[in-house]
This record gives C-alpha cells, structure tokens and sequence, in this order.
C-alpha cells in the first residue's frame, strides 16, 4: 500500500495548525509523525484517515485521491474507545461483514493474535488498560486494513505494558508487513518501532527533519546507535538542554 502526501496543509477557524506536510510512505514502511504538543501530528493523521476532509493539499492512496474513510486503513487512538455494553468480541467484531460464524472467527483469530484468547466474552469494566488497548488493536486489525494509523495508543500505558505492546506491534508488522504510521511523543518509542521518523515543529507545523533509522530489527532498547539517533532528534527540536548550553558557552 502506497501512501503520498502533497502539501497538506489545515486551517481551523482561520488559525493555521499544518503547512506543506509532503512526504511518501512506501509499502509495510513504518513511518513516525515526531514533535511537541500542538504542531499538528493528530491533525495530519485524521487527514489520511478520512476523519478530516477539509484540508489543502493532495493525498493519495495507492495513487487514488483519498478524502474519506477508507476500508483498508484502520485507526487506533490513545483512547481505546471500547463500548461498555459489548462484549470484547462484539466490540471487535462491531460493523464486521459476513455472516455471524464467519464475523467470530475473525475476532477469534485477531484476540488470539494480541494474546487474549478466551477472554471473549469479558467485558470492558473488566479489562486492564493494556488489555483494553489489546482489544483496540485486534479491532482495527479484524478488517485487514493495509494502512495502520496510530495515534499515541501506548501513551496513557505504564512503562511496562508501554514496551508490551511496543514488541506486540512488531510482531503484527512482522507477520502482516502493513503500512504504519505512527504519531507518537515517545522519542524512545519512535526509534525502536519506526523505519523513518519525520519531526514536525513550529505553529503551524512544518516538516523539520526526516531521519532514517538504519538498525535492523529487532533493536535492542537502550543500544548506543538509539541513543545517537535520539540525540539527534533531541538537537533538532532543540529539547537537548545539555548542548544548548554547551552552545550558549562557546558563542
């Protein structure tokens, strides 16, 4: 699944949130939308989700212009978003087509692949945060989407269940190769997850970098050549305190 945006830009209410936000995403390529709060990740996801219609600029999925939801992309949000009076398989089966057995095999099949198989029936009062998260993602995964959207779905986690979920979604990408893109704060997470990682600043959000992450999978958390790559990303978004002083020392 190819992936293109062109100059996609968004305005609300006069104010101008995203400017010319162009890049490509090739296909099972993991892309990470990186920056601070308030320069415009969720804004751009929502646009190549369909959620948002109403933006400048050109996207285009599988070289077909794209201004609505479309069934092969999902989206996971930070939020599960679980309705309390289905069950976990109703929930992931939720809108599904096809007749009943054939709408329950696959909410079967896609608990079992996020490990909670047997726990169909339960409700969402009865899950953990991760578990609830667990079920978010075998929903929007029930459809077989070839663009996976995220947008923070690990963020409201602890550290723990954060990095669970982290190696459970490489074990997804590794066995169905779809098309990521990640919006994250998590520079940590970035890293370890993305392919490429683009990092938008300013207000409006503007593209700053784009930095290629060249480590084989799978990385090894903490591992120096991370380290270097976060740095970078730090330096770029100027949130490196240390070298901004060593900076304002040597002027």
């Amino acid at each position: 699944m190819n992936l293109n945006l062109q100059d996609v830009g968004r305005t609300f209410d006069g104010r101008e949130v995203v400017r010319n936000v162009s890049f490509t995403a090739e296909p099972g390529e993991i892309i990470g939308l990186l920056g601070t709060s308030g320069c415009g990740k969720s804004t751009i996801l929502r646009a190549i989700s369909g959620l948002d219609d109403a933006y400048d600029g050109r996207i285009e999925i599988n070289g077909n212009v794209s201004r609505k939801v479309e069934d092969t992309t999902g989206f996971i949000f930070q939020e599960p978003r679980l309705m309390p009076w289905l069950t976990v398989l109703e929930n992931v089966t939720f809108g599904l087509k096809g007749s009943r057995d054939q709408r329950e095999a696959a909410g079967k099949r896609y608990l079992e692949s996020v490990g909670l198989g047997g726990s169909e029936a339960l409700y969402p009062r009865a899950l953990s945060g991760g578990m609830a998260q667990r079920v978010a993602i075998a929903r929007a995964l029930v459809t077989s989407p070839e663009i996976l959207l995220l947008d923070e779905p690990f963020s409201a986690l602890d550290a723990f269940t954060k990095m669970q979920l982290q190696d459970l979604l490489m074990e997804i990408w590794r066995e169905y190769r779809t098309t990521i893109i990640l919006v994250t704060h998590d520079i940590d997470e970035a890293t370890y997850l993305c392919d490429r990682i683009i990092t938008l600043r300013g207000q409006p959000g503007e593209m700053d970098r784009v930095i290629s992450i060249e480590q084989e999978r799978p990385r090894e958390r903490g591992s120096r050549q991370l380290a270097e790559y976060k740095k970078e990303i730090l330096d770029s978004l100027d949130l490196n305190q240390s070298t901004q002083y060593e900076q304002r020392i040597n002027s």
